[in-house]
């Protein structure tokens, strides 16, 4: 289990533990049940970001501002350039084929800078709202959470639209990984938020997860990386924005 998350890490991060893999190849299929393990390692480090910002005095919006600078490099943007690459493609391209292409560009159109822009908006501001940090750390953990566990149920609903790249190679996915990064999902928001305030967060993260496989399915007909990425990234501000309203 150690090494299915160094290498879940490996993958969504750029944290530097792939040298703690021991057990050679790492199988990035079975480590999909790590993937809510990721968010929550993610949200956990980026709440300490703005504990140390608010501590040292900074006001709300610009500890924020950081907080998201810092968790930008330890991801190195991944699931931002996914959700880029996926306005442009579904919003800009007529074909199958050609949504294809345009996501594979690495060239950044207005579809995709509008997307960019406005996620960094909400979740900058959505922190900011939080009174109290300890209601910022938990909230940071319990989107980053749902965010990724929300990858592991759109793997579970689609086939990938391309025979190769990254989400190829999640397309045969033990159905034990389904099982417990659903359940881990789902069960560790309640550890973090009130008993309300998780279920609606699980509630809505996987009814966006279900309404953007739909969306990916009649756009490109199944998940790609890129989308995959936008679904963390929806499912991120929409939770966080969720948690704030409540407890803000």
């Amino acid at each position: 289990m150690l090494n299915d998350t160094i290498t879940a890490l490996t993958l969504l991060t750029r944290l530097p533990v792939a040298g703690f893999n021991r057990s050679g190849a790492p199988d990035i299929a079975r480590s999909v049940w790590a993937f809510p393990v990721v968010g929550l390692i993610v949200g956990f480090l980026g709440g300490i970001a703005y504990a140390l910002a608010c501590w040292i005095g900074m006001a709300p919006l610009l500890a924020a501002s950081w907080t998201l600078v810092a968790m930008l490099l330890i991801t190195g943007a991944f699931h931002e350039d996914g959700l880029a690459d996926t306005a442009d493609g579904f919003g800009g391209g007529q074909t199958r084929e050609r949504k294809l292409e345009i996501m594979r560009d690495s060239r950044i159109g207005t579809y995709g800078a509008a997307a960019l822009v406005l996620s960094l908006i909400v979740r900058v501001t959505a922190l900011a709202s939080f009174g109290h940090a300890r209601h910022a750390v938990a909230a940071l953990i319990v989107a980053g959470l749902v965010g990724r566990g929300a990858i592991v149920l759109v793997l579970l609903l689609l086939r990938p639209a391309r025979s190769d790249g990254m989400a190829a190679a999640l397309d045969v996915v033990p159905e034990s990984s389904f099982m417990l990064g659903l359940a881990l999902t789902v069960i560790a928001p309640f550890f973090f938020l009130s008993a309300g305030c998780a279920f609606l967060a699980v509630a809505l993260g996987f009814g966006l997860a279900f309404a953007m496989s739909r969306l990916a399915y009649v756009q490109i007909g199944g998940h790609s990386g890129d989308m995959l990425g936008a679904v963390e990234i929806v499912v991120e501000c929409a939770v966080i924005s969720l948690i704030a309203a409540v407890l803000a």
